[in-house]
């Protein structure tokens, strides 16, 4: 097993920033970090020395929420899976959770034991998310209306067995009959709840957040508006501190300015996702969420309606560099708390926060090169080039 040494960067992540920074990984951990020209006493002879001339460093991507890319959707498998994991790893992206689209609990209970076998054989697959059944038809954005079910005893147990202890999110509408009692069991197998897709209230949010939900889905859509009478599930989950709230910063899903405002109101608890769908990275065209035909034109996806109108967005082709560009470009973020929202953020909302999300010894050597306009120029996950 060969070390790695990254010389000669100017690290950025939730700890700050450091020129001259280098670091030094084995076995798929950091080892050591420092400045300047400590590095050459730590690299030898059979070492993967890598100079960084300068140009930005920051912990590999952590996408909390994701679909596929490159023509695949997570949905279809563990081939579709590891095409569509390639080419967000290109981009930075170095621990995914993987998100399955509300379908009949039989597909989805094997789709979740694939993503369970998936995780036993790649470090990098950090577990599955379901995105449904469990929605309000209301707000069932892109998933097939059929399959949206209420979180009935039998149903919940079954897709926390199907998982094998590798369920890391589920996103529930938290007004749907035995809801709040999911929450309980969800929370006690160890699954983070998030609430989406959903007419909650302001104060039905609160309420699931004070039974242990702690995420808020894709915050601004699939869900009521902030009101000045009825603030909504936004506003709840922005006043919590115990709440994460993703956000797709791709700028057609939230407007920069409404993007700022979400950062202003939650620092340090706005985890960017990608929510990308089989488009990312492929051209414009015909693709399918789940069972359901959308249209991509100009990079944003849309459900085909039957008339051949375009419906609601239908996931996103983004990938996480570009969310990171946005963040610092459009919403006028700092790049410390750009890079946070994409490291430290998720890492921290899966409890993974002493492993994932900062250049560090002891955490998990997953490194993304950027040059001076954000553009991925390396990829390491678990000390291991990826791009």
């Amino acid at each position: 097993m060969t070390e790695l040494v990254v010389h000669s960067a100017r690290k950025i992540d939730a700890a700050g920033e450091i020129d001259g920074f280098w670091f030094a990984a084995y076995a798929g951990t950091i080892t050591a970090t420092g400045s300047g020209e400590g590095w050459r006493t730590r690299a030898s002879a059979t070492s993967s020395v890598v100079d960084a001339h300068g140009r930005h460093l920051v912990p590999g991507f952590v996408d909390l929420h994701g679909h596929g890319a490159g023509g695949f959707a997570f949905d279809d498998g563990a081939y579709a899976i590891s095409k569509a994991l390639a080419v967000h790893r290109a981009h930075g992206t170095t621990r995914s959770v993987i998100s399955l689209v509300a379908n009949p609990v039989d597909e989805l209970s094997e789709s979740l034991t694939a993503v369970a076998d998936l995780v036993a054989e790649d470090e990098l697959v950090l577990g599955s998310h379901l995105e449904g059944p469990f929605l309000a038809a209301e707000r069932k954005g892109a998933h097939n209306p059929e399959f949206l079910i209420d979180p009935s005893p039998a149903a919940v147990e079954r897709l926390i067995a199907a998982a094998r202890g590798t369920l890391r999110q589920i996103t529930l509408a938290i007004e749907r009959e035995n809801a709040l009692e999911a929450i309980d069991v969800f929370v006690e197998a160890g699954v983070q709840v998030a609430v989406g897709h959903t007419e909650a209230t302001f104060e039905q949010a609160a309420d699931a957040f004070d039974r242990g939900a702690r995420l808020l889905t894709h915050a601004f859509n699939a869900m009521p508006g902030i009101g000045h009478r009825a603030p909504g599930p936004v506003v709840a989950a922005l006043e919590d501190p115990r709440v994460t709230v993703e956000l797709i910063l791709d700028g057609v899903h939230v407007a920069p300015p409404v993007a700022k405002l979400a950062f202003g109101a939650a620092p340090g608890r706005i985890a960017l996702i990608t929510d990308a769908m089989a488009a990312t990275g492929s051209p414009d065209g015909a693709y399918k969420i789940g069972s359901l035909d959308v249209a991509v034109v100009g990079g944003v996806a849309r459900l085909q309606e039957s008339d051949g109108s375009l419906g609601s967005i239908a996931g996103s082709t983004l990938t996480l560099d570009v969310a990171l560009r946005n963040a610092i470009e459009l919403a006028g973020l700092s790049p410390v708390d750009a890079v946070a929202a994409l490291t430290a953020v998720p890492a921290r909302a899966l409890g993974l926060e002493h492993r994932l999300g900062l250049l560090a010894p002891g955490f998990a050597a997953d490194a993304v090169l950027l040059d001076h306009e954000w553009s991925v120029c390396g990829v390491w996950g678990a000390g291991t080039k990826l791009a």
